[in-house]
């Protein structure tokens, strides 16, 4: 899983690098088929905005933004969105299988 940190208008500090790549890389437990990750961090007219990209095998993408003042609670709301996206596309996959093999034997 490739984790890329992008910054437009704006440096990123090593702090806010390690932060960031601490908490993707928690995602892989709520979807294991992600193959990478894209952080975009922008500041623009005094508010952050943070744009995170997930791409994840057959062609599945899940995008989150949040602007807010402050940047550490962009990266936690824009996660808090991208966790709930892969939780609901993880239970609709599981959904569309059917009961699994031991459910069927246990009501026979």
């Amino acid at each position: 899983m490739n984790i890329v940190v992008n910054a437009r208008h704006m440096n990123v500090t090593e702090p806010i690098r390690q932060y960031i790549e601490g908490k993707v890389s928690k995602l892989p437990k709520f979807y294991d088929s992600i193959q990478s990750i894209e952080v975009i961090l922008d500041h623009e007219a005094d508010q952050a905005t943070v744009e995170i990209v997930v791409l994840a095998r057959r062609k599945h993408t899940f995008v989150a933004h949040h602007r807010d003042d402050d940047m550490y609670a962009c990266v936690d709301q824009c996660l808090d969105k991208i966790t709930q996206q892969l939780r609901r596309f993880k239970d609709k996959v599981r959904d569309r299988q059917g009961p699994s093999h031991t459910e069927v034997q246990s009501q026979s």
